[in-house]
């Protein structure tokens, strides 16, 4: 999510299956033995705030104003309209217009991070020209060794103008910011706006799997970054939807608003010994 001037490096792949991204043969992926470890399912009556003992909120437009870093247009709240459950069993993270921009963005820091393991959440997307939602991880030692030394596992990004295809990118030092390890998978018949999609890594010592719908489209191992792998400590969880940047680009006239994510769930699993 954190991206500093970022010029898409997507590899672009025809696929052998239905999706026309590239994907891994899921067949040389190990099975594993998944443990639940954590969730949120995100049940509650309609404007309930989201579960302090799992979540914190990140407020404003960046620690240092600039947007997070990316020149986003949004500020952060933490008001029902922008963050809280739909009654429904989903949250909702809902950017507006109204004069300036408002979202939200939460995370777990503090309260659940862990090294390795599968983590996954069930989301319906926002869309329009620039619009973009993230679900996404940074290693809990940012405070101590900033980033992107710190590691950041970007699950899935969303450009809102691109409605049938998501990215799964890894930053770490000597690939960051214009120049992550990333790739897109995409669907001819789908969009991700208009129903829920699961979206996952699989994360081990050595290598990540990215995954949608249970198709493992992008695997990165540790001889495969240009710099230090630097994914073998805890790492939390964000998840947000940010309003222009250089991600995405500035909102059109015409793209709509309100613009909300729903997310069914979040899951993290570690193996089972």
């Amino acid at each position: 999510m954190k991206k500093n001037n970022f010029i898409s490096q997507s590899i672009i792949l025809i696929a052998c299956i239905c999706p026309f991204w590239s994907c891994t043969d899921s067949t040389k992926i190990e099975a594993r033995n998944w443990q639940l470890v954590w969730e949120d399912d995100f049940e509650g009556p309609e404007g309930e705030a989201i579960n302090a003992a799992n979540w914190t909120y990140e407020l404003g437009q960046g620690p240092n104003g600039d947007g997070w870093g990316n020149n986003e247009l949004q500020s952060y709240t933490n008001k029902p309209a922008n963050v809280s459950l739909d009654g429904q069993g989903n949250l909702a993270i809902t950017a507006l217009k109204s004069g300036g921009y408002t979202s939200a963005r939460i995370n777990t820091k503090g309260l659940f991070e862990q090294t390795y393991g599968r983590f996954e959440a069930k989301i319906k997307m926002p869309w329009g020209q620039g619009i973009w939602p993230a679900f996404w991880l940074l290693g809990s030692n940012i405070e101590t060794v900033g980033w992107p030394q710190c590691g950041e596992i970007d699950i899935m990004e969303f450009r809102g103008q691109e409605p049938n295809i998501i990215h799964g990118s890894l930053h770490g030092p000597g690939y960051s910011g214009g120049a992550p390890i990333t790739k897109s998978f995409g669907y001819e018949n789908d969009r991700f706006d208009v129903d829920y999609h699961v979206f996952a890594i699989e994360w081990d010592e050595n290598s990540i799997n990215y995954i949608v719908d249970g198709i493992t489209y992008q695997r990165i191992e540790s001889e495969d970054v240009p710099g230090e792998w630097v994914y073998n400590h805890p790492f939390y969880i964000i998840l947000n939807v940010a309003v222009g940047g250089n991600y995405v680009g500035f909102p059109a006239q015409n793209t709509p608003f309100p613009q909300t994510m729903y997310v069914d769930y979040v899951k993290v699993f570690k193996e089972a010994n």
